[in-house]
């Protein structure tokens, strides 16, 4: 019966010739080596090709206008066609056959129901699916190639279970760019049913654990921050008793995306075709850093990125073995300091921890109709229940997940609403009875009193005799184990504070180059007394840069005060400030823009340190030019953090208001001149600023346009609006060989950066996202800022102000 079909259509061919300029065929007809379909948009084609360097054939759908081959889906994929005497088919049941030589099956698909009237299209989803045709019309998919998918997922595709047909869409990558047999490197769902553990998204190689994402919150994967910008597509996890699967769909339907499942790097890559430049750029690719290899603090710790080490026990946790722990091996991960006592488990409690990453749900169980109070409840009726959480953070928060056995594979994760509640005996809590608490508080209060009163006195006798070797300062009174120089030292270092040792004079006093004994170089910044800051912004300075660690932000070594001396000693950065080069004439050549783009990039990056990653979450309030300094390889380091202001703590504010408005003119957002408002959205306007100036090399202060009395960023805004955004690039530039589509990218990113109302302007999270994002792909900025002179910051916006604010001029500090 199949020869004669097979024949019959071969005839029927022949004679009057079938035309494949179209999307479907039906059980008479056949698409031969050389033919195709094509989706009815012209966007998808379907076929047989040759991936890369092989001379193998396969039948596959691929992008049709893309001159850059990129096949999306392949049928045999471990079957390759010797030659091009393949022929693919529907047979009379609906199934799909590819035969080679006209008689053998190389593959086939198997419908659990024989189709009547079947047919085979190509949709512009680039689904191919099988259908029936009943009275004229096309009914329900028999089959769909979405249900089998390989290493890329297009756009409305599903990751994940079909929990009514029993079968798992799993992705694959290809062994290599020339083989798309399926390679070790998979992507998929994990959930157990019957079991109620809740659904994780995992990539594993080589059969085990590589990545995970983190379960779905309702606002997005636990594993990624809920604020992360997202100009392309819409996603979500869907979970319930028929299918548990991920997916996602373009805001933009003309915009090209896939996400690709790449064997070399080990990624997932989300990739946007850019017809501009006639290539796929990269949107986002996960995993991102050190933190997202799983596993990598074992059971009960946690990672950070930026941290000290990078893995850190869970409080109430020490490492299993300290040994393997501060060699950098923390696979063996952390045990608690007190074991449970399962005979008295009601005296447990709860430890609250908010930005963390969930942990792996492989040992946990779910319900959707419980309430946190009553998830709570029920953990701690289980001895072996170790954690859990909401699994809806939406509206408040609702529906329950609960952890059994160590909690493996957590991270710090920035700008997440995600909490987790970690068990803990009473002992780590520092429960106990009311009786014995009074006495213990009686005892400490006077323990600390006599303690605080003697460290007083043998403080005083130390500082005065010049021995001392830490400063405790700030409120939370914390040893920062910083040197403390002395004032004979620093002299000797800088001869004197010679002049001709001087590296710069700031609005707080002059920074002197000097060399220690062991010849070290070192810069000392000696705060004037007629200076600004004041003993509260030099205890401020030391406080906080001496607990962060940043390859792009300065590092203080240490710090000196003397009689009227306050001095802080930092590392010597041999190439000065920014603006050294951008504004100098006679330096320019120095920086071209590929050094100037990667400048930006570091910026963006420490920034993003201070704003999200750091133990303290810093907002810098002066970032400038001359505010930046490069290091021998002309590695951007911020500097100067003598008005910076911590947020983010216990409070959870993420702003502030001062009546004490000190800053330097151009760089400080309109809300803060105006209303004495700072947040990282101040930090953003300012940073927007610099990428304006490092882009055109021209100083937003001194800038003028005849006629016009346009800013330097409502100059770049006019640009933009009439499509020569080009021009604002550095004349001195416009001659030499750069990446064009990188530069107007910038200019758009610093444009958002200035917008007027902080509320329109990305996060340092979004900024740096978008710096490796094309720039047709990003949103349009609005106006900026400050958009003509005569908008420039007043000393009059709020007569509460009006008194108190402080502008520097452009070379302050």
């Amino acid at each position: 019966m199949f020869s004669s079909l097979f024949y019959i259509a071969l005839l029927l061919f022949l004679l009057y010739g079938v035309s494949l300029a179209v999307d479907s065929i039906n059980p008479l007809q056949f698409i031969s080596d050389g033919e195709t379909l094509v989706s009815k948009e012209g966007v998808l084609e379907f076929g047989f090709f040759s991936p890369g360097n092989s001379k193998g054939r396969y039948v596959g759908v691929w992008y049709k206008k893309i001159p850059v081959q990129t096949v999306v889906w392949v049928a045999n994929r471990c079957s390759p066609l010797n030659d091009s005497s393949g022929l693919l088919m529907i047979n009379k049941k609906g199934n799909l056959v590819l035969l080679y030589q006209n008689k053998r099956v190389v593959w086939s698909t198997s419908l659990a129901k024989q189709a009547q009237k079947p047919i085979l299209q190509l949709l512009d989803s680039g689904n191919l699916v099988v259908q029936e045709e009943q009275n004229g019309n096309l009914e329900g998919y028999l089959w769909q190639s979405f249900d089998y998918p390989g290493n890329t997922m297009l756009p409305g595709m599903k990751l994940g279970w079909d929990l009514r047909k029993g079968f798992n869409r799993l992705f694959s990558a290809w062994r290599n760019w020339d083989d798309p047999c399926p390679g070790d490197f998979t992507w998929g769902i994990e959930i157990d049913v019957q079991q109620h553990t809740f659904p994780d998204i995992y990539m594993w190689k080589g059969g085990e654990k590589y990545h995970r994402a983190g379960p779905w919150n309702g606002l997005g994967t636990s594993g990624m921050p809920v604020s992360r910008p997202n100009y392309l597509y819409d996603f979500d996890v869907i979970y319930d008793e028929e299918e548990v699967y991920y997916t996602f769909n373009l805001k933009k339907k003309s915009l090209i995306t896939i996400e690709v499942l790449n064997q070399t790097t080990l990624t997932v890559q989300r990739l946007t075709w850019v017809e501009a430049v006639k290539n796929w750029q990269i949107y986002y690719s996960v995993p991102t850093d050190q933190c997202d290899n799983y596993g990598l603090c074992g059971g009960n710790g946690y990672c950070v990125i930026g941290g000290n080490p990078a893995c850190q026990c869970l409080k109430g946790f020490k490492p299993k073995s300290e040994e393997k722990w501060y060699s950098t091996d923390w696979s063996e991960g952390c045990v608690r300091n007190t074991p449970l006592d399962c005979e008295d488990k009601y005296k447990d409690g709860f430890v609250k921890f908010v930005g963390m990453k969930l942990p792996d749900t492989a040992y946990s169980r779910s319900n959707k109709s419980m309430n946190l109070k009553e998830c709570r409840a029920k953990c701690l009726s289980n001895c072996s229940c170790m954690a859990y959480a909401n699994s809806d953070i939406r509206n408040g928060g609702s529906g329950c997940i609960m952890w059994f056995g160590g909690l493996m594979d957590m991270r710090i994760v920035t700008s997440s609403e995600q909490a987790l509640y970690v068990r803990m005996p009473a002992s780590e809590l520092g429960k106990s009875s009311t009786k014995v608490r009074a006495v213990k508080v009686v005892a400490i209060i006077g323990l600390v009193s006599g303690v605080l009163l003697l460290g007083f006195f043998i403080w005083r006798k130390k500082f005065k005799e010049k021995y001392r070797k830490t400063a405790k300062y700030g409120e939370q009174e914390e040893d920062l184990e910083l040197p403390l120089f002395e004032l004979s030292t620093i002299i000797a270092a800088t001869s004197n504070f010679s002049l001709s040792n001087k590296l710069g004079q700031g609005g707080f006093g002059p920074v002197y180059k000097g060399t220690l004994d062991d010849g070290q170089e070192i810069a000392v910044k000696r705060l004037s007394i007629s200076s600004g800051q004041g003993i509260d912004e030099f205890k401020n300075e030391v406080t906080l840069i001496a607990k962060l660690q940043h390859r792009n932000l300065v590092k203080l070594l240490g710090f000196c005060i003397q009689g009227l001396e306050k001095l802080l000693v930092y590392e010597y950065m041999p190439n000065k400030s920014l603006d050294f080069f951008i504004f100098d004439q006679t330096q320019d050549i120095l920086l071209e823009w590929s050094k100037r783009f990667n400048i930006i990039c570091g910026i963006a990056r420490g920034l993003l340190y201070l704003h999200q990653d750091s133990r303290l979450r810093i907002i810098h309030r002066d970032l400038k030019t001359s505010n930046i300094l490069l290091d021998n390889e002309m590695n951007p380091k911020i500097s100067d953090f003598g008005l910076a202001r911590t947020f983010g703590g216990d409070d959870g504010k993420s702003e502030g208001k001062t009546k004490r408005v000190i800053g330097t003119h151009g760089y400080m957002a309109p809300e803060y001149v105006c209303n004495g408002r700072f947040s990282t959205k101040s930090d953003v306007f300012s940073f927007g600023v610099m990428v304006i100036e490092i882009v055109g090399g021209k100083r937003s202060t001194s800038f003028s346009l005849q006629n016009e009395g346009l800013t330097l960023t409502g100059h770049a805004w006019t640009l933009m609006q009439q499509g020569r955004a080009i021009e604002l690039l550095d004349s001195r530039l416009r001659d030499s060989h750069h990446d064009l589509q990188e530069v107007s990218r910038c200019i758009r990113v610093g444009l958002l950066c200035v917008q007027q109302r902080a509320a329109d302007r990305p996060s340092m999270f979004s900024v740096i996202v978008m710096l490796s994002s094309n720039s047709s792909l990003l949103p349009c900025p609005n106006r900026p800022g400050y958009f003509m002179e005569t908008e420039l910051p007043q000393r009059d916006c709020d007569p509460l102000l009006t008194n108190t604010i402080t502008i520097s001029g452009p070379e302050a500090r």
